[in-house]
């Protein structure tokens, strides 16, 4: 990733308020993805709620606006406090991506939680339209970005 990006990211989070639909846009240009989303936690009902989208079908809206934890890529990266990936979504047997999220067309996707002083705050996903294995170099920015996010929220 390149670094002016990041600082980019960095320098929307500093504004009040923060315009979280910037930050996401901006995450999946930096990581050259089609498709993101950004989940806050709601603590007291352990859910994940929809708080920016960018490319997911309008039909789908209602299925990821609120995430249980524990469930679908994003619920299960908010359950492990680790990212979730894979390679090709439309392709996975594993179990973990709902049934509904193949609809999205996306293959390359990974979900990674919020974490703040390991306290969750929700997750950041996103997603290419092709077959990709994030590099452990990916996974540690977004973890590093996702940290970020959570020092606002916190």
């Amino acid at each position: 990733m390149d670094t002016s990006k990041r600082k980019n990211i960095t320098s929307l989070l500093q504004r009040t308020p923060v315009n979280w639909q910037k930050v996401l846009s901006d995450c999946i240009a930096s990581f050259d993805c089609s498709t993101g989303t950004l989940h806050f936690l709601e603590t007291d009902s352990s859910l994940l709620k929809l708080q920016a989208q960018i490319g997911i079908p309008s039909f789908l809206l209602p299925k990821v606006s609120e995430i249980p934890v524990g469930k679908g890529m994003a619920g299960i990266a908010a359950e492990r406090r680790e990212p979730v990936e894979m390679c090709n979504l439309q392709t996975d047997t594993s179990g973990v991506a709902r049934p509904a999220a193949k609809e999205t067309k996306v293959e390359g996707s990974i979900a990674v939680p919020l974490i703040l002083d390991d306290v969750l705050y929700g997750t950041l996903g996103i997603a290419k339209p092709v077959p990709y294995e994030f590099t452990e170099d990916e996974r540690k920015e977004l973890m590093a970005i996702g940290a970020e996010i959570a020092r606002v929220l916190s």
